[in-house]
């Protein structure tokens, strides 16, 4: 499912980056190529398709994302490759717990000095 998603979130950032590269700040961009006056979509129009397009898919783009923070796959402390479960097996023949020495020492006293 988590792949699915990611592939939809692709797809929707590809054509984002489309439609906003079509678009010109100025009101120009696609409109402005378009300026016959026996088009089907007018100048007003074709901004208005823009706009919209450009905020329909990043509201799907935010929607995906969350949809994708949900839907990752959630590994526990022993999940791993191969190499990381062989990595920890020697780790944990390799180390060597110190014995625990409990030395008393008596602590000595420094002389009195007379000034």
């Amino acid at each position: 499912m988590y792949v699915v998603i990611l592939v939809f979130i692709i797809v929707v950032s590809l054509l984002m980056m489309l439609i906003v590269l079509v678009q010109n700040s100025k009101g120009g961009g696609l409109a402005s190529n378009f300026s016959s006056s026996n088009q089907i979509l007018g100048v007003r129009k074709t901004t208005d398709f823009l706009e919209k397009s450009t905020w329909t898919l990043a509201i799907i783009l935010v929607l995906l994302c969350l949809a994708s923070s949900l839907t990752i796959p959630q590994g526990g402390v022993n999940s791993g490759t191969q190499i990381d479960t062989e990595m920890r097996q020697q780790i944990d023949q390799n180390t060597v717990v110190p014995a625990a020495t409990t030395t008393t020492q008596t602590p000595t006293a420094l002389p009195a000095t007379e000034e």
